[in-house]
């Protein structure tokens, strides 16, 4: 075990069946004046939204929602919540509260950090990693309060917001440690009115997350402890949350595995999967959650070579079972994730998700982020190449 290592997770972690009624308190810690960033069509619709501000406001803070976003965050959405945000004056005393799913919270996340370290006539994309001017995150970040409600992202605990732009086609991270949300509140009960497909592919990317945090380059013991823990819970709570998106026990398995699965990657990194699920959705524009959902078998058969123990280990310390060695166990854990993916109805070719053949070398361009650096087997542009054609 490593004797010296850094672990970074959020400072206030609030849990549990109901606890939304916990808002107002725990953002009136954090400020005197929220703004509400949404991110589902189901709660703005029934009022729950509504309800939520006026918690706020009922605990002693002013509350004004920014307008909703129910797609992953562009360049664009960003400068103009900044916009808004500057029209309003926010400072001092001012937090940002996130509600939904990683679009919603990522574009608070970067919001809040570009609130107080946009420069004059600049946009996000200056500090885009790989994209932009090299600008870095100096100033602390506005507080922000995440609320996620789909059970998958982990993005309430990470210290990234992933941004795209598609034209010119890029999906990148704004980041710093600062970005780690002040206080999370997570509250399964919210997750109820996801539909299935959604709960199926954001509960899919936090599996994903999970698999590639432990195998990953830049594992960490602590890391490697919270997913096991956080796959224990999904694996068998996922397609159950998928069949049945009423079931208390599922939703606040999933809830809790997001959770862990966000704090893992964000201390550890992740990998193939997620690398290539970036370019497919500047590319394709598929769903994260989908597209890491069809790579994350494909990832395990081309890293089972370096990481058969990794995967042992994943094998012993989730599924029923009792194997002699580690090749029996490493073969038995990725055949489990392949039953798991077509529990939950996971396609399995590139066509299928509306990929064209030909943009297969703008995918393997754009897959050379920041998480493919985490994976065990370094690809090739030539290896990605072929591993994507032999997908489609």
């Amino acid at each position: 075990m490593e004797t010296a290592f850094d672990f970074l997770t959020p400072p206030k972690i609030v849990f549990g069946w109901g606890r939304r009624q916990e808002v107002g308190q725990l953002a009136n810690g954090l400020g005197k004046r929220a703004f509400f960033v949404g991110g589902s069509r189901t709660l703005a619709a029934n009022g729950e939204l509504d309800r939520l501000a006026q918690s706020c406001r009922d605990a002693g803070l002013e509350a004004e929602r920014l307008p909703d976003i129910f797609h992953e965050p562009e360049v664009a959405d960003v400068d103009r919540a900044c916009e808004w945000l500057r029209a309003k004056h926010a400072g001092d005393g001012d937090l940002l509260v996130a509600i939904g799913g990683g679009s919603a919270i990522d574009l608070a996340k970067a919001a809040a950090a570009m609130a107080t370290n946009q420069k004059q006539n600049s946009s996000v994309a200056d500090f885009l990693e790989g994209v932009g001017r090299g600008w870095k995150i100096v100033e602390r970040p506005l507080p922000l309060l995440a609320m996620p409600t789909t059970g998958g992202t982990g993005s309430e605990a990470t210290k990234n917001a992933v941004i795209s732009s598609y034209d010119p086609p890029f999906k990148k991270s704004l980041r710093s440690e600062m970005m780690v949300p002040r206080a999370v509140l997570i509250d399964p009960e919210l997750s109820v009115g996801v539909p299935p497909a959604t709960t199926a592919w954001t509960g899919m990317d936090a599996v994903t997350q999970l698999i590639e945090s432990y195998v990953s380059r830049f594992a960490r013991p602590m890391s490697c402890a919270l997913a096991i823990e956080g796959l224990r819970r999904a694996l068998p709570a996922l397609p159950q949350a998928v069949a049945d998106g009423n079931s208390r026990e599922a939703r606040e398995a999933m809830a809790y595995a997001a959770l862990l699965s966000g704090i893992a990657l964000a201390n550890a990194g992740l990998g193939l999967a997620h690398g290539v699920a970036a370019a497919l959705g500047v590319h394709a524009r598929v769903a994260h959650g989908l597209a890491c959902a069809v790579m994350l078998p494909v990832a395990l058969r081309v890293n089972r070579p370096r990481c058969e123990r990794e995967l042992a280990e994943l094998a012993r310390g989730t599924l029923p079972g009792d194997w002699r060695s580690d090749a029996d166990a490493a073969d038995a854990f990725v055949a489990a994730i392949d039953e798991l993916a077509a529990a939950v109805r996971v396609p399995k070719r590139l066509r299928e998700l509306g990929v064209q053949r030909e943009r297969i070398p703008d995918l393997v361009t754009s897959s050379r982020g920041n998480s493919m650096n985490g994976n065990p087997v370094q690809l090739t542009d030539a290896e990605l190449s072929s591993l994507l054609e032999q997908m489609y």
